[in-house]
């Protein structure tokens, strides 16, 4: 007969596992609970925090320049921070007076041919030969058209009328504005200090974390930039040449929405093709619609290859699951800053999975067990 395990042994090993499973449990709800009075802070402190990321994205984006005045021309990094910021504010006085005031000037209209553009699907969705007469379709569709109408409203009027809101921007703008100042002035000694003020490993770690958060944010943001530009540029000029409306708000839309990755796009092209539909008809609706997926095409086969740098290694599932939890939790900010924030936590992620690989250490050689003796050995047999 064999000879089988203890009882006691099967019994602390169950032990285990389930003490194993109730500290990693513990463990998960204490991190849980610090995120949860972290992000708690973050809301009750973001009147600070936004305009700090605002002048992080602003930094990251004018960073360049300056660091070729400085290490190339020689410049003291007071002067090149300052006539880069000049330019900068140059370059966005130019943009508010050239595209700004005429978009604001249209985007009534814009709004209106959006909300006729889907009223014109409904009604053609009731007809043959898709006879989606169904009250209910019908109801939902007056619902999102509702939806729509109500929160194009309350956006506008909320970022358009009321003093305080007004007020709010300038603050935060002006505050970013010299935060960007500050941050291209005195960034590159910021991670030796860091190193300075920390003790042990921490020291190492935590400013190659943010070296590398630096990278991966500022090769979003200036890629995007780059990508939003020549789709608003591509898709701009084919709007023109079928002559639709509008071609100046659709892309300006068409660059902002870029920096939304993978929805922005599909929003941007949403739109107008709705605006060729209302005003062209369906062939130039179509036409438009080819357009834009010929841009999208290539950018996506072209564009995208070439600018290694946008890379994040964010698999287009996550993109979107970052997108859609960044909006439903923080509207329009949050779909902006979704996926820069899922990138840099892939960032940590990656940078905590290398060290805990490196930190493991080799096995130990598996003891050599001697064979058991037999009859041979002058021993009775186990079996």
């Amino acid at each position: 007969m064999v000879i089988g395990m203890p009882a006691s042994l099967n019994a602390d090993k169950t032990k285990s596992a389930l003490r194993t499973t109730a500290v990693f449990s513990a463990q998960t709800l204490i991190v849980l609970l610090l995120a949860y009075v972290v992000l708690w802070m973050m809301g009750r402190a973001w009147s600070v925090i936004w305009p700090l990321v605002i002048a992080l994205l602003l930094t990251t984006l004018t960073w360049p320049v300056a660091r070729f005045l400085r290490y190339r021309w020689n410049w003291k990094p007071a002067l090149a921070a300052g006539v880069v910021t000049v330019l900068f504010l140059v370059l966005m006085a130019g943009v508010v007076v050239v595209i700004v005031v005429p978009v604001a000037n249209q985007s009534g209209e814009l709004a209106d041919g959006v909300v006729n553009g889907i009223q014109q699907v409904r009604e053609w969705a009731s007809g043959p030969p898709l006879n989606f007469g169904d009250d209910d379709i019908s109801q939902t569709l007056d619902t999102v058209v509702a939806e729509l109408q109500s929160r194009a409203s309350s956006i506008v009027n909320y970022t358009l009328t009321g003093l305080n809101t007004v007020v709010s921007g300038v603050v935060t703008t002006v505050l970013a504005l010299f935060l960007m100042f500050f941050f291209l002035k005195d960034g590159p000694r910021f991670l030796p200090w860091l190193s300075r003020q920390l003790p042990g490993r921490l020291a190492v770690d935590v400013p190659t974390v943010f070296n590398r958060s630096w990278d991966t944010l500022g090769a979003f943001v200036r890629s995007q930039a780059f990508v939003g530009l020549l789709d608003a540029v591509f898709i701009g000029l084919g709007l023109w040449i079928v002559g639709v409306p509008l071609v100046l708000p659709l892309a300006v839309l068409t660059f902002i929405t870029a920096f939304i990755p993978i929805v922005g796009a599909l929003f941007a092209g949403f739109v107008a093709v709705l605006i060729a539909l209302v005003t062209q008809g369906w062939v130039d609706a179509l036409i438009v619609l080819a357009i834009i997926i010929a841009v999208q095409q290539l950018e996506g086969n072209v564009f995208q290859p070439m600018i290694q740098s946008r890379g994040l290694g964010l698999h287009a599932a996550v993109v979107l699951l970052a997108v859609t939890l960044g909006g439903g939790l923080a509207g329009i900010v949050g779909s902006l800053l979704a996926v820069p924030v899922a990138a840099l936590v892939s960032v940590f992620y990656n940078y905590v999975r290398e060290q805990l690989t490196d930190a493991e250490p080799e096995p130990d050689p598996e003891p050599e067990i001697p064979p058991e003796p037999g009859p041979e050995d002058g021993e009775p047999s186990m079996v």
